[in-house]
């Protein structure tokens, strides 16, 4: 640059540095670089995706998770197992019209479209648009059945993806009536119900095929919200939904507008087909399905539609348990209202109630069942109270809460103080409901409260081991231990019976006798042992038969010494004891723990004549196409008459065992025995300790169990076509109270159950074996007698073994007396003298 011009010189080189520099060509660049890559990662990202979608073909066929039902002795439906509950029907089998509900309410396209909708698609983001949130989904029914089916639930633009190209797949495979019947059958229709069988079973009480129009506007209309359309719980709002859906049925042409009027004026009476009760049989159920689930494994016992057949009456299950819930609360009763379960103030009432009403699952309470509510207002005047059940009104009065004694209503929320019982506003109570609510009020309550204590019931044919019912507690929600066959408990006086048939079976007789006066046994330190009568009263001479029927603690230790512990032992063994028991005296008085099953189990040989069999629960297991995969054939076993001979013998018997081979009926005692310590537990029934066990009005034998302090009661008894057992106490070991003995807590339990379970069962006789004879005997001697003078009474005996003298005679041994001889009996077990360590009177 020279001054004189003030021109300047530039270099070229320069000019095409500044514009290599230029900024815009720059981000050009870098941005047409990141669109490549983001291409590229988004193709990848696609193709994955596109690669890693399941299979379509599958579903041409189709099984889903079906359930295993269970049925009882009768083939009626008693439980069932599943994941989801679904009864898979054929598509010909739906209703032309329950099918265009759904199509018309969900999917109206659906016949038009190839798996998307894309008016759809476009309506539905217009107005979320509109409204500024997600108002309207666009998911036809293709799309849904591929979520269902093949894709998990998560809410992500991956999964929308692949649920799109899916949905195409699926179009090209199946036809529009093979993707209806998988969206028809797989759908959750709330209640617990998966499809529309089912559903139509849950909210109607009918199969789907025979469901009006009314009701199939109603199912259709429940996928949107099943709970908060559901006919059960919200009836205002499902008729709300059926509206809309019969109104997109008439816009589709699908029916009329007379035809949508006349559903829409249509009653809509909600009832379920409740084919099983879980609640009774829940103990019997999940008994089998622990066992079932070991065999067959989890997929395929709740997936795959087995048929499981097994041995419970349902009439006797549910007498059982209702006889459990009845006696548990008489004996809870018993022992006085223990006041409110808790106490709320104003403010947590609602939410209280709410939480209950979730909980309950009918249009109206059901007469009988037990419930919590809320005490909401009193009248201290007239005695009543006003109690919210859920979002019901009922009220209990002074003459349905008498049994709480003297129960003071406080119009005061909270809890107050002071001595005595008091429900003040806000109490939460148990309530029964003696009459329903109507739209929900008037309803009728007594007050009630849960039993503290347990209790078990186990009933079988004693010819097959069939266990026809059981129950192991008084609620299974609240607690799976299964009392009735996993709670050893001492069985007391209940166990006396199986001391008394080792006896007799050792060559004494019914009319053997024994002293009733108090005896010291030396023990292992410085205590000595001295047994007590129950009721602290002893009778001096008495005959085995009164001391079984009295359950004289004395005698039946006296008798165990006799024969020997070992004995004993053994022959319970022989019966099916498989618990290990006491060797000491205290055996006689039921020390040892056994399971309710297993004493009832061991009483079934004696009301089956001598023969022993293993109780089952499963008669037969198929899978879904009819395959048997198990069976079991009830074992036979000889029936005697009067006029037949019974040659059984004891050396005819198998040794002691607690296990039937193969599960079959084998011999384990004498039928004479059999009989005679039932002819003696008949004597319980008919003048002893389970009286209450008459009210059968047929020939009972039986025997109560009562344990120290009250702990454990029991009554086990039997008619000749049916044994049962029941047990009754506190899982941790307590005194039941008054009224907690065997013939208090217990025998109304198994007499209330056996009443309801031999209704319509023909009266039988224990059959009596042909070589079992009677004779008259003095009761305080136990020689022979002559009619009509003072203390005789008939008594039964196997030929040969009855006395042979009368009071004051010699007895002449017989060939019969010489023959037993040979057991190595001394003459002082036959004449009934006791050696003992020490005596007192």
């Amino acid at each position: 640059m020279t001054p004189a011009s003030g021109r300047q010189n530039i270099d070229p080189r320069n000019v095409n540095r500044r514009r290599d520099k230029n900024p815009w060509k720059v981000v050009v660049i870098t941005l047409v670089t990141l669109g490549v890559v983001a291409l590229l990662a988004v193709f990848g990202y696609f193709t994955y995706l596109y690669a890693s979608l399941p299979k379509v073909d599958r579903l041409a066929d189709y099984r889903p998770p079906i359930v295993s039902q269970v049925f009882g002795d009768d083939g009626s439906l008693v439980g069932e197992f599943y994941l989801e509950r679904r009864i898979v029907v054929p598509v010909e089998k739906i209703p032309r019209k329950l099918i265009q509900a759904f199509v018309a309410a969900e999917d109206s396209n659906f016949y038009q479209h190839k798996g998307l909708d894309y008016l759809g698609i476009a309506r539905a983001a217009v107005k979320n648009l509109l409204a500024m949130r997600k108002k309207e989904g666009a998911s036809t029914i293709t799309q849904q059945v591929a979520k269902s089916m093949l894709l998990t639930s998560e809410k992500s633009f991956a999964r929308k993806f692949k649920e799109a190209i899916l949905a195409t797949r699926m179009e090209k495979m199946l036809s529009k009536d093979d993707i209806l019947y998988i969206y028809l059958n797989q759908i959750y229709l709330g209640g617990g119900a998966y499809g529309v069988q089912v559903a139509a079973e849950t909210y109607f009480g009918k199969n789907v095929e025979q469901l009006n129009l009314a009701e199939m506007a109603m199912l259709a209309g429940l996928p949107k919200a099943p709970n908060s359309y559901s006919p059960i719980k919200h009836l205002d709002r499902a008729r709300e939904r059926q509206a809309y859906v019969l109104e997109r049925m008439v816009r589709e042409g699908y029916v009329t507008q007379a035809e949508a009027d006349h559903a829409r004026a249509t009653p809509i009476v909600v009832r379920s087909m409740k084919k099983v009760n879980s609640e009774q049989s829940a103990y019997f159920l999940e008994h089998i399905r622990i066992k079932l689930e070991e065999t067959y494994g989890m997929d395929r016992l709740y997936k795959e539609g087995l048929k499981i057949y097994t041995t419970m009456n349902a009439e006797m299950q549910k007498g059982a348990f209702d006889a459990v819930v009845n006696g548990l609360k008489n004996v809870d009763k018993r022992q006085g209202f223990r006041g409110a379960v808790k106490y709320l103030g104003e403010t947590e009432v609602d939410n209280f109630s709410k939480k209950v009403e979730d909980g309950i699952d009918t249009a109206s309470l059901k007469q009988g069942s037990t419930y919590q509510g809320v005490v909401t207002a009193v009248d201290p005047a007239k005695g009543d109270a006003t109690v919210r059940v859920g979002d019901r009104i009922g009220t209990i009065s002074r003459k349905n809460m008498a049994w709480a004694g003297k129960v003071q209503l406080v119009n005061a929320w909270g809890k107050q103080d002071g001595k005595g019982k008091s429900l003040p506003l806000g109490s939460v109570v148990f309530v029964s409901v003696l009459t329903p609510d109507v739209n929900k009020q008037g309803a009728i309550f007594s007050l009630d409260q849960e039993p503290e204590a347990q209790a078990a019931v186990v009933a079988l044919d004693p010819l097959t081991g069939a266990v026809k019912a059981m129950v192991g507690g008084y609620d299974f929600r609240r607690s799976q231990f299964n009392r009735a066959v996993q709670a050893k408990r001492n069985p007391g006086s209940a166990f006396k019976p199986i001391i008394y048939a080792a006896a007799l079976d050792k060559g004494l007789t019914a009319a053997t006798t024994f002293d009733d006066s108090p005896v010291e046994y030396e023990g292992g330190g410085d205590k000595a042992w001295k047994p007590k009568n129950y009721d602290n009263i002893y009778r001096g001479i008495v005959t085995m038969r009164e001391a079984l029927t009295n359950s004289i603690n004395v005698v039946s230790v006296k008798i165990l010494e006799q024969i020997g512990v070992g004995a004993a032992i053994d022959y319970a063994k022989k019966l099916g004891i498989t618990s290990p028991l006491a060797a000491n005296l205290t055996l006689a008085l039921g020390s040892s723990s056994v399971t309710p099953l297993e004493l009832t189990s061991a009483y079934a040989v004696f009301a089956s004549g001598g023969y022993r069999t293993t109780p089952y629960f499963i008669t037969k297991v198929e899978d879904a196409d009819g395959k048997v995969l198990e069976e079991t054939a009830p074992p036979v076993i000889p029936t005697f008459t009067n006029q037949s001979t019974a040659t059984l013998t004891n050396a005819d018997l198998p040794p002691a065992t607690g296990a039937v081979p193969g599960g079959g009926a084998v011999p384990a005692i004498a039928p004479e025995t059999a009989y005679i310590i039932t002819n003696l537990m008949e004597s319980v029934v008919t003048s002893g300790t389970g009286q209450r066990a008459r009210a059968l009005g047929r020939p009972v034998a039986g025997k109560t169990g009562t344990t120290n302090d009250m702990k454990d009661a029991w009554f086990v008894g039997y008619v000749p076509q049916l044994v049962a057992g029941v047990w009754v106490g506190y899982d941790q070991e307590r005194s039941l109270g008054a009224g907690g003995s065997g013939g208090q807590a217990a025998a109304p339990i198994w007499t209330e159950f056996m009443q309801r379970a031999l209704a319509g069962i023909p009266v039988k006789n224990f059959i009596q074996p042909a070589d079992i004879t009677f004779a008259t005997i003095n009761v305080r001697t136990g020689r022979l007698a002559r009619e009509g003078s003072p203390g005789a009474t008939q008594e039964c005996f196997v030929a040969g073994t009855e006395p042979t003298a009368y009071d004051g005679e010699q007895d002449t041994p017989t060939t019969e007396e010489n023959a037993s001889d040979s057991d190595g009996l001394p003459e002082w077990v036959r004449a009934g003298r006791l050696p003992r360590r020490s005596e007192s009177r």
